[in-house]
């Protein structure tokens, strides 16, 4: 069974085809040939200064497609699914193995023929390329274990080179405590991954670390739901520390939208009796800084027949930032108050630092900066519950009065590239002195920031956002130049012309 998707087939065209640029006579022009990089100039911002409609979460987006394809008593509707690089790859796969997907025509709404239960594919071995989409990897390399029969079918899971530098060994370990047949490359602890699938019994309680990947986690989470049968449960322990704690929430949130349900306590037993009246997010931090996470051996997942993906909070970041920045007035629709996303508490970071932040149920807005402050104050922040838009925080910090502290955020070692590594070569070189350390770093911003600086993106969708702001800085004809902008085709394919949608320049 394949899908008829216009969705997928954009998708595999931008990512097997060479990139084109985008068009943009006011915001960016473009000063290289056809075989050098192609840059993207930034031309310098006045203010920002409108409305800004998010794209789906990432996050959100592959974890309903996979779950629309394991639950029953489908089909499932999945509306404003985020068109980028990730979800391609997920889609692909879900090709690949044989489960129906079809798109409304031009539309970000697509139909998901769900398997009721483990992916059946046809009896034979499988490859599957995921790029560099770890929400595609992680998910899939737990959900792909699982079948309704034993047999010697082998499924292999790889990626860019990237891809195979990033850490799976302790979802690799979680996956074979529960008796799953999988195993990655042993000397690196990465992928490819080798899965041969088989049925899977209950009754299991696994014990894994929470300190490199919150993905590791949510995949266990969306994948224990396909043991065989039974009464049995699972429970899964964090053994040391979970980071990033939101994204488990938001995966919990999402599984009982699907009708499977995670009872959350601590592994030190402090919060067994928690109240029942507690929401999802509450109850895991009462359990920190080691959760305890049980699911019944008999739950299955239910399509909830439509779902409509949040708008992205980690995007919303870039506008609110650069509304920040310039003193404008942006106002980002899709997510607000009632946003399982951790990344909205950005919005607390921002406001924290002097900006005047307005918040409905499901918007966030930047209205300038705060009474009393003339221009935003620099900030020491632990970020290990959002360390997406922590990136952006260094772009605003390189305009801050005083230095910027951006702590807990060791997981950017092991994201899309170094990220660590990334931001303060950057920042250097836009002229900022920069603290490196093992999880945090510290930024303190230079006199003048440094004018047509060329910026490294690294194939990191979020260097590339998070840099681009520069050119919103209170610093006149400050320019900057953006290299490989058309990897934001990871999450935000349209960024740079959304950014242009709002920004005023007083030569426009």
């Amino acid at each position: 069974m394949g899908f008829s998707s216009s969705f997928s087939q954009r998708k595999i065209q931008q990512i097997t085809t060479k990139r084109t640029i985008i068009d943009s006579t006011k915001l960016y022009s473009n000063d290289n040939d056809e075989e050098e990089m192609k840059t993207l100039k930034v031309n310098s911002i006045d203010v920002l200064n409108g409305v800004v409609t998010l794209p789906g979460s990432k996050s959100l987006s592959n974890r309903c497609l996979l779950l629309a394809a394991l639950s029953k008593n489908g089909p499932t509707k999945v509306k404003n699914l985020l068109d980028s690089d990730d979800t391609k790859y997920m889609l692909q796969a879900l090709d690949q193995l044989s489960i129906r997907v079809d798109t409304e025509k031009d539309s970000d709404t697509v139909v998901v023929h769900g398997g009721s239960g483990p992916i059946l594919s046809e009896d034979k071995d499988i490859e599957l390329f995921l790029g560099n989409a770890g929400t595609a990897m992680r998910p899939l390399a737990a959900a792909l274990c699982f079948s309704n029969s034993d047999g010697d079918k082998k499924i292999v899971l790889d990626g860019v080179p990237r891809m195979r530098e990033r850490p799976i060994a302790d979802l690799i370990d979680g996956l074979q405590q529960l008796g799953a047949g999988v195993e990655c490359v042993k000397e690196t602890g990465c992928p490819p991954v080798t899965i041969h699938p088989k049925k899977i019994q209950g009754g299991k309680n696994i014990s894994i670390s929470g300190k490199m990947s919150s993905q590791f986690v949510s995949s266990l989470l969306m994948a224990a739901p396909l043991v065989d049968g039974g009464e049995e449960d699972i429970v899964i322990e964090i053994k040391d520390e979970l980071i990033s704690a939101p994204y488990v929430a938001l995966t919990i949130n999402l599984m009982k939208q699907f009708g499977v349900d995670v009872q959350i306590t601590s592994s030190d037993n402090k919060n067994d009796d928690v109240d029942a009246n507690l929401g999802i997010a509450e109850s895991l931090e009462l359990a920190l800084p080691t959760p305890r996470f049980t699911i019944r051996g008999d739950a299955q997942y239910v399509s909830p027949k439509e779902i409509t993906v949040e708008g992205d909070a980690s995007s919303a970041s870039y506008f609110l930032a650069g509304a920040a920045m310039t003193k404008g007035n942006v106002e980002v629709k899709g997510c607000g108050l009632d946003s399982v996303q951790g990344d909205i508490e950005f919005a607390d970071v921002l406001e924290q630092m002097g900006a005047n932040v307005i918040r409905t149920k499901d918007s966030l807005a930047v209205n300038g900066l705060k009474e009393g402050f003339t221009k935003l104050k620099g900030v020491d922040v632990d970020c290990g519950r959002i360390p997406d838009a922590a990136m952006t925080l260094a772009a605003v910090a390189l305009f801050a009065d005083g230095p910027t502290t951006i702590r807990n955020v060791y997981s950017w070692r092991l994201k899309e590239t170094e990220r660590m590594k990334a931001i303060v070569a950057e920042c250097t070189k836009l002229g900022a002195t920069v603290e490196e350390f093992r999880d945090y770093c510290i930024i303190t911003p230079p006199e003048k920031v440094k004018e047509d600086v060329e910026i490294d993106t690294y194939d990191d969708h979020r260097m590339a956002m998070t840099f681009g702001l520069v050119a919103c800085g209170e610093q006149e004809g400050l320019n900057v130049i953006i290299r490989d902008p058309d990897c934001t085709a990871k999450t935000f394919p349209t960024y740079f012309t959304t950014l242009e949608s709002v920004a005023q320049r007083s030569s426009n």
